[in-house]
């Protein structure tokens, strides 16, 4: 592990410069004013204190060394002193003014890619660790990268400027003197670098433990979690030892790279640095003044203070370019995540028609990542338009993967699925997820009003009529009608005080109503009336059918009492259709179906 975390650090200086430039060129289509003025303003200021510190106090001592008339040495400080204030003023204006309003602008737009990125990316992504890791750590980490980017060019910028000033004044005066910056320079960017990839391998390698402390510390303070913990205290001890095992592996993490990181920095802040400037360049200039008597003293002071700058600047470049690679190895993570090509694409831009629709399975296998197993295999299967199909059968036959295949959230490894006799390959991708109508198990609520629920869109886009209609047939229109702000009551208490949480049988009903709402050709229901008591699953089964009308309906359902209504009831096992048919047909069959439903309703038959 720790062999392959080393090689992922490895840049080449072009893929440094490429990866600094690639995010550089979005902050800039985000927002150029906040690029140019935060670099404008970093050269302007290394100028002013070029102007500042060394030209104007050189010639200050100068004047006082050779007796410069005192009128000439005052205006002279009033001429510097009124352009230092408009510089001042600039900075002020675009350092601090425009960096504000502007820096919010282009995070906001470069998130927004990476939202859209993620809302697009293909659902075998999450399948992948590896992967995963690298989108949340890309859209952990944007905000900050950008913030180094700007900082990395500003640094470049002015060091770039204080270099060409304060260099060409040490030529002028003492080119030895450089030879001593130079030095600096080398030593400090060789060790900054290696410094630079011990913390991104502490990151790195740390990345699946943290996340699995961010987990558990999100199971403490979300609602979902609330009753779970206070019922069971064992699953708080167990969550707490995960915490502290988690948080120990960090540690050790960080421990192993601590004295290895100590003895980098000491080196490169004090050996690389400071020696040079208290020691050897002190010890120069004392020489070349008192003893070869080659410099006067006030070019001495001047050298011994801009001495200071020089190596700042100098050091501005052996600290970005290591600073450069550390946010390369964040920003090539962004990168990636952007670059994503989705395998689910439209082979065709046909666009399908959002009428009932005819379903054709052939031969069709499927197994997730690269698992050579395969949980669909040689599925063969026709759904007439209109028809009310029911996937029945046990954990893991493959019921919801076979629907997500129908919705291409992911692609058959082989065979084919038609849809109106046309594979769904070629058909537009999103045009054709558009005519399906789902809701899952695992649905979700939103933190918005009940009828951005369900639209899933905003209120503005709504058709109240269609809304009311929707959830008169899941049969929620009732409790919404008892609710003070009633479509415009807001769902859960993540932004209102006033929110309310839904129970899960209503919950249900809502994600039912999106479904009734699209009024898609082809409608897939997974556990449509699991939390729901008999009655309402009763009067919800009779909505259905009613709701429905002659469009194509697949629904899931380990409850046999509502796979009832189906025209056809087809039983999974091991990704195979076992059994077929009607509800009487299988029950007078006597097979794996008719047991399931002797097991759950042979108890309510006897009495």
């Amino acid at each position: 592990m720790n062999d392959q975390n080393q090689a992922k650090t490895k840049q080449s200086i072009k893929q440094v410069f490429s990866n600094n430039l690639f995010l550089l060129k979005l902050i800039f289509n985000a927002s150029p004013s906040l690029v140019l003025y935060q670099a404008i303003d970093s050269m302007r200021n290394q100028v002013s204190i070029f102007v500042e510190h060394t030209l104007l106090i050189g010639y200050v001592l100068e004047a006082a060394e050779f007796g410069y008339p005192f009128k000439k040495v005052a205006a002279i400080i009033l001429i510097i002193a009124g352009a230092i204030t408009l510089g001042m003023v600039f900075t002020v204006i675009a350092g601090d003014f425009m960096a504000e309003k502007e820096r919010p602008k282009a995070r906001e737009k470069i998130k927004m890619l990476l939202y859209e990125k993620a809302r697009n990316m293909d659902l075998e992504c999450y399948d992948d660790p590896e992967f995963y890791n690298g989108q949340v750590l890309a859209i952990s980490e944007v905000d900050k990268q950008i913030d180094r980017v700007i900082d990395f060019v500003k640094n470049v910028l002015g060091g770039i400027t204080a270099f060409i000033c304060t260099g060409v004044f040490f030529l002028i005066k003492d080119t030895v003197s450089m030879i001593f910056a130079v030095a600096s320079f080398v030593l400090t960017i060789i060790f900054e670098n290696i410094y630079n990839k011990q913390n991104y391998l502490v990151k790195v390698e740390g990345m699946p433990y943290t996340r699995k402390r961010d987990y558990i510390k999100r199971i403490y303070y979300l609602s979902d979690y609330a009753k779970e913990i206070r019922l069971n205290p064992d699953v708080s001890g167990e969550l707490f030892r995960e915490f502290e095992e988690a948080n120990d592996e960090v540690y050790k993490i960080e421990k192993k790279y601590a004295f290895k990181k100590w003895i980098l920095g000491f080196v490169k802040n004090y050996l690389c640095n400071d020696m040079f400037y208290t020691v050897l360049f002190i010890g120069y200039l004392v020489y070349q003044a008192a003893v070869l008597h080659r410099l006067s003293y006030s070019t001495v002071v001047i050298l011994f203070n801009s001495f200071g700058r020089m190596t700042e600047s100098m050091r501005v470049f052996s600290e970005s370019y290591p600073y450069a690679c550390e946010t390369s190895l964040y920003i090539g993570r962004i990168r990636q995540f952007l670059n994503y090509e989705s395998k689910i694409v439209s082979e065709g831009d046909l666009v399908p028609s959002k009428e009932a629709k005819d379903i054709e399975l052939k031969d069709v296998s499927f197994a997730y990542g690269k698992n050579t197993d395969m949980l669909i295999n040689g599925l063969n299967l026709h759904i007439r338009p209109g028809e009310k199909i029911a996937l029945v059968g046990y954990n893991g036959a493959g019921k919801t993967t076979l629907v997500k295949l129908l919705m291409r959230l992911y692609d058959v490894r082989s065979g084919a699925i038609n849809a109106d006799g046309k594979n769904i390959k070629e058909y537009d991708v999103k045009k054709y997820r558009d005519t399906i109508g789902t809701v899952f198990q695992d649905f979700q609520i939103f933190a918005g009003n009940v009828t951005e629920n369900v639209i899933l869109d905003t209120k503005d886009h709504a058709d109240e009529d269609k809304v009311k209609q929707a959830l008169t047939d899941s049969g929620l229109m009732g409790r919404v009608d008892r609710l003070k702000k009633g479509l415009e009551t807001e769902l859960t208490t993540e932004f209102s005080k006033e929110g309310i949480n839904l129970s899960g049988g209503e919950s249900q009903k809502l994600a039912i109503a999106r479904v009734f709402y699209k009024d898609a050709g082809l409608m897939i229901l997974d556990e449509p009336s699991s939390a729901l008591d008999p009655i309402a699953e009763y009067q919800l089964n009779h909505a259905m059918l009613k709701a429905t009308g002659d469009k194509t309906v697949i629904f899931i359902s380990h409850r046999l009492s509502t796979t009832r209504i189906a025209d056809r009831i087809i039983m999974l096992e091991d990704g195979h259709i076992v059994e077929e048919g009607s509800h009487e047909d299988l029950l007078a069959l006597g097979g794996k179906y008719a047991r399931m439903w002797k097991v759950q309703a042979g108890a309510y038959i006897s009495v």
